[in-house]
């Protein structure tokens, strides 16, 4: 199973598609299919049936997942996206923006 350098309530910005340059947090990552759904990004229209939860039904807009490639961290000191680097201290993993050289928390 492969890693990857974006986790849930992560910052990040959009690099490529429909949203490209908006930013959201990390809702849910699903490792398998190597997407993530962010808030706000990539809307899609869902046909709801009634339910206890949704008594009216109709026509709901919620969050599709978008590739991670397609996406980048947000440096937390300028703001901007950047790469992520990662730094074994023991048995610690810590990511790294590396533009800043700041710890990504």
């Amino acid at each position: 199973m492969a890693k990857l350098h974006i986790k849930k309530n992560d910052t990040v910005i959009v690099l490529a598609g429909e949203d490209k340059g908006k930013t959201g947090k990390v809702l849910k990552v699903l490792i398998e299919k190597q997407r993530a759904v962010v808030e706000g990004v990539n809307m899609v229209s869902k046909s709801m049936k009634p339910s206890a939860k949704n008594p009216q039904g109709g026509i709901v807009k919620q969050e599709a997942p978008i590739h991670v490639s397609n996406l980048s961290l947000i440096d937390p000191k300028s703001g901007k996206a950047t790469r992520v680097a990662i730094k074994h201290e023991g048995k610690n993993v810590v990511r790294i923006a590396k533009k800043s050289g700041e710890e990504i928390k």
